[in-house]
């Protein structure tokens, strides 16, 4: 299952939607009925709903032995697969956010530097063209005069001296991957003339896990000794609440399963495993007695706009510190954090989190936007926001002879890499690692994504919207009726 189109020197160009659809979010449900029902079922699996198609089909097999094809009711072997696949829509972004002015445009070649005069226009930046003076002739002036209201703070001008240092790279690295998505047909330039219509996400969609996070507080104490570690999926639809907050729920078959949870249907990978809670309640991930290889963290960062919006969770520095990372990772294992393009946030992670845990800084890596047609989803030198995020990457510290013994078949984190891909939609739907990260770590790993907001197969996922990006409502239903 891979999600890498193109990998070059500077890093991989990422196909993020096609990873999902290759997570196998297949369920089979093989089942016998008399052949003069078949048409009665079959009317029923075109409403979309898979779940009365295989509850009406299961009773029918399981009532009592199938007939054989003497007796009175002839009876046909059925298998039904339903497929779902994720919303193409999701992934549509064919224009830049943002217009960018004509000498920031990627295929225009990289000056050393040209930061444009920018004014503040509602929300909209209106890009003129700029003088191509160094970054600290740009930043000496900004201190003394702004083109905008009020004077760079200290945080902006730490950003602006930051990207200074790392735009080269990215502007050079994401040319090259970008002129290979658009030899190979991954990328089209043409796309940017396509409306690219809105996509309505419904209202419902990942309300209420997180509320019933909390709620969970409430629930009564459970005697661990009385309680299992893990709940292991068969063939049950809706689970208690209580089950699936109080310890780590997993799928070990080869198909996907549905969850209900409140009403709401969640698919569940093939090969997968989670726990639906808050940071308040993170025994049952230790209860699950597993050590992880690779531990990929995206912290709900504090920032104004979310403080304001109040429409997402968010956490102090010193509560992500106290998540237990040394007791679920093993010696060497790589630790992946995403940040936030707030310097105080980067320096957080390496002056004080990863040292708070252990591990050693190894790497800086940049996940870089583009549209369909292989532009910078905003203008690299926005002074709103960046084109690209940031990934911390180091490996926690074990004992002198552990750190002596080398692992075997695995490169070294490379201290700068590019994964440049289209994004979704969807707030904080961050693009797969497993691809990316395979020949960092040896074969068979055991994979842990703290704070996630989706489920992959072979990775253990925890969060208070754990199961967000799994709601059905973000899939399309393929099905497909054999016989067998």
């Amino acid at each position: 299952m891979m999600s890498v189109v193109h990998r070059l020197t500077a890093g991989w160009l990422v196909d993020h939607l096609s990873f999902i659809n290759q997570c196998g979010y297949e369920i089979c449900d093989s089942f016998a009925y008399p052949d003069d029902a078949r048409h009665k079922n079959t009317s029923g699996t075109s409403t979309g709903d898979c779940h009365a198609t295989s509850t009406v089909a299961t009773t029918s097999s399981r009532n009592g032995p199938i007939p054989g094809p003497g007796d009175p009711t002839e009876t046909e072997i059925k298998t039904v697969k339903m497929k779902y696949v994720f919303r193409e829509d999701f992934f549509g972004i064919s224009k830049p956010h943002i217009a960018s002015a004509l000498e920031e445009q990627l295929w225009q070649g990289c000056p050393e530097l040209s930061l444009t005069n920018i004014k503040a226009n509602s929300n909209r930046e209106e890009h003129q063209e700029g003088t191509k003076s160094g970054i600290g002739d740009f930043v000496a002036s900004a201190r003394k005069k702004r083109k905008r209201k009020s004077v760079f703070n200290q945080g902006e001008l730490d950003a602006l001296e930051y990207h200074s240092k790392v735009r080269k790279l990215i502007w050079e690295g994401t040319l090259h991957l970008v002129q290979e998505g658009l030899k190979s047909g991954f990328l089209h330039h043409t796309t940017a003339e396509l409306n690219c219509r809105k996509n309505v996400v419904p209202g419902h969609i990942g309300y209420g896990l997180a509320e019933l996070c909390e709620m969970a507080k409430q629930f009564p104490d459970v005697n661990e000794s009385d309680h299992q570690a893990v709940h292991v999926l068969d063939d049950e639809i809706s689970i208690p609440e209580q089950d699936l907050l109080s310890c780590v729920t997993e799928n070990s078959s080869n198909c996907a399963k549905i969850v209900v949870l409140m009403g709401q249907k969640y698919l569940v990978p093939p090969k997968s495993s989670f726990l639906l809670s808050d940071i308040s309640c993170l025994q049952p991930l230790l209860n699950y007695k597993k050590k992880y290889d690779v531990i990929v963290i995206d912290p709900p960062w504090e920032n104004k706009s979310i403080k304001r919006s109040n429409r997402y969770s968010h956490l102090p520095s010193w509560q992500i510190k106290q998540i237990p990372v040394p007791a679920l990772a093993v010696p060497n294992c790589l630790v992946v954090t995403w940040v936030t393009n707030r310097q105080k946030h980067l320096r957080f992670v390496k002056d004080e989190l990863y040292p708070h845990w252990s591990v050693k800084t190894l790497a800086e890596w940049h996940w870089v936007k583009i549209t369909r047609a292989g532009e910078f989803v905003l203008p690299l030198d926005s002074l709103h926001k960046k084109p690209y995020e940031v990934l911390v990457l180091g490996r926690v510290e074990g004992d002198t002879k552990e750190a002596l013994r080398k692992p075997e078949d695995v490169l070294p984190i490379p201290e700068h890499k590019l994964i440049v891909s289209i994004p979704s939609s969807l707030h904080s739907h961050k693009p797969p690692l497993t691809a990316v990260l395979a020949e960092f770590v040896k074969p068979d790993v055991e994979c842990l994504e703290l704070f996630a907001r989706n489920l992959q197969p072979g990775w253990t996922s925890w969060g208070n919207e754990v199961l967000k990006f799994q709601h059905t409502d973000y899939f399309t239903l393929l099905q497909n009726e054999n016989l067998s």
